[in-house]
């Protein structure tokens, strides 16, 4: 393999371990979804822990991200990333060895070693690509996001109808192991399994510029808005489907994936968009498609279909928008993490609210009009916040 890949450019390598490490980074915790009923059958869990178990890799992108920066400073994006691969690795092994104990630690761990790739990837797409194709590598990154997550949705149950649910979910070690295989000889044993840390901010990094609060502020609130209306979505919307259209749970599911399968449009199709327009014009475009799903389920249900669709393109192109800010406004890589840990750590704690808040309003109000008006609100912060901080960046640069 090795002598395969010293005739491959670099940057296509770079590439395409980028593309196989995001395979690992949502596609571990999806996977429980499909075979929650498996799991509270065999090991009886209560709805309150099996909530918990689906919560606690969104919590921990939360709460570990200041820990995760600190590990990408300290340690250097490349031992950080083999953190990730190997953390993936060992909590699937784990989340499959045992009973209720070794499914909640190794659930732990892979939301741990998750939170140190969010923060770790985007550093090396920075600081490995030219400005003119950051975002191309971004868009790849967070395309291969959503097609892990769904492959991993659609293959989990038939897979664990086969083989069980514990082998079902450690299949996705394999992706880790192929990644591992990929990393380990494109940037070199050293530096993959040799800590070497990050130089610290430069003076002139964000913490010296002017308004560069308001511009932290402003990705953090558009990126919670972006979070929570994803998970809110994600959680609720079949259960809607089957409320307000009749549809039964497999249909539901089946077609609420629309949300998740247009995200690899969005994801790639953000870095295309942007060549032929601004950055504010994409954010604009963006917060359009978004401002479809509740207005559009509220309005004409019936047309479903077209609001998933629409919202999946949104959603998959947001966070690549968020993420492409910025790398392109941190001055230097410590800088880079610094702000990345901030907006997705106060992001994703939000975002860990959607689903009982979402359906604490459901059961309060007993409809979905309410509901929805929540998500348009989160819809609209992604709208408002993640636009002017990008056409601040846009006059900055």
């Amino acid at each position: 393999m090795s002598q395969f890949l010293a005739k491959v450019p670099r940057g296509w390598l770079i590439l395409a371990c980028i593309g196989l490490i995001a395979l690992n980074m949502r596609g571990p915790f999806v996977a429980v979804a499909p075979v929650v009923d498996l799991l509270q059958a065999d090991l009886g869990f209560s709805p309150v822990e099996l909530g918990l178990l689906t919560g606690i890799p969104v919590l921990c992108f939360s709460l570990a991200s200041p820990l995760a920066s600190m590990a990408g400073r300290r340690l250097g994006a490349e031992f950080a990333v083999m953190l990730t691969l190997l953390g993936v690795l060992a909590g699937v092994v784990i989340r499959s060895s045992g009973g209720g104990v070794p499914v909640m630690v190794g659930t732990v761990i892979i939301g741990v070693a998750i939170t140190i790739g969010n923060i770790a990837v985007p550093l090396i797409i920075r600081r490995d690509f030219a400005p003119r194709r950051q975002a191309t590598a971004m868009g790849v990154y967070t395309a291969a996001l959503n097609i892990g997550s769904f492959l991993t949705s659609v293959a989990t149950a038939p897979l664990a109808d086969l083989v069980g649910w514990r082998l079902s979910l450690a299949a996705s070690a394999l992706l880790a192991l192929a990644a591992i295989l990929f990393w380990v000889p494109t940037v070199g044993a050293r530096r993959a399994f040799v800590p070497a840390a990050v130089p610290a901010a430069s003076p002139s990094g964000p913490g010296k510029v002017a308004g560069v609060g308001w511009l932290t502020a402003g990705l953090t609130l558009g990126f919670a808005g972006q979070a929570f209306s994803y998970y809110g979505v994600t959680a609720w919307l079949p259960s809607f489907l089957s409320d307000e259209l009749g549809m039964g749970a497999a249909e539901a599911g089946a077609g609420s994936s629309l949300f998740q399968i247009f995200a690899i449009v969005g994801g790639l199709g953000v870095p295309l968009l942007a060549r032929f327009a601004s950055t504010t014009t994409v954010a604009v475009t963006l917060s359009a498609l978004w401002l479809t799903v509740p207005v559009g389920l509220m309005l004409a249900p019936g047309l479903w279909w077209m609001w998933s669709s629409m919202g999946g393109i949104a959603q998959g192109g947001g966070i690549t928008v968020v993420f492409i800010a910025i790398i392109k406004f941190a001055r230097d890589q410590a800088s880079a993490g610094m702000m990345s840990a901030v907006v997705q750590g106060v992001g994703y704690l939000v975002a860990a609210l959607a689903p009982t808040v979402i359906g604490y309003v459901h059961g309060v109000s007993e409809g979905w009009t309410v509901p929805l008006l929540v998500i348009l609100g989160s819809v609209l912060a992604f709208c408002v916040c993640v636009t002017l901080s990008v056409r601040w960046v846009a006059r900055q640069r």
